[in-house]
């Protein structure tokens, strides 16, 4: 058959759907979203190091807070803003706590993502599915 191509064709002429177009739709989807996906993983990497480094300021200052308070001569409430500060360390874990799973299932994802393309292009240079359902 001259020209040869990798889509199949029915009795009629007409294009029949076949895995290959598919897959290499999902692939090239796949390769699109790659970047996106180890971009917002590096981005989020970076925050969580800024909130641990926020976290440690703020313990450095509530400590510290303490400190001058007991050595002071003058009575200076200053427990109300110890408090806020403790607030804002708690809020700060939580928010890192968030980003941390949120994290982990991106790069879950961007797993899934590298074993599904490498399996698929297995699939594309064998030359059609194994024996098995076709999408997973």
């Amino acid at each position: 058959m001259a020209g040869a191509s990798s889509a199949a064709v029915s009795g009629a002429g007409t294009p029949v759907a076949g895995p290959s177009g598919r897959d290499l739709f999902a692939e090239g989807l796949l390769e699109f979203l790659r970047p996106a996906v180890q971009q917002l993983d590096s981005h989020v990497h970076a925050v969580r190091e800024s909130q641990v480094e926020l976290r440690e300021q703020i313990d450095n200052l509530a400590t510290e807070l303490c400190r001058i308070n007991e050595d002071q001569k003058v009575a200076l409430d200053l427990d109300p803003y110890v408090k806020k500060l403790l607030n804002a360390r708690r809020r700060v874990v939580l928010v890192n706590n968030i980003l941390q799973n949120a994290q982990e299932r991106l790069r879950r994802l961007n797993h899934s993502v590298a074993k599904e393309t490498v399996r698929r292009r297995a699939m594309l240079e064998s030359g059609g599915y194994p024996s098995g359902s076709p999408s997973k």
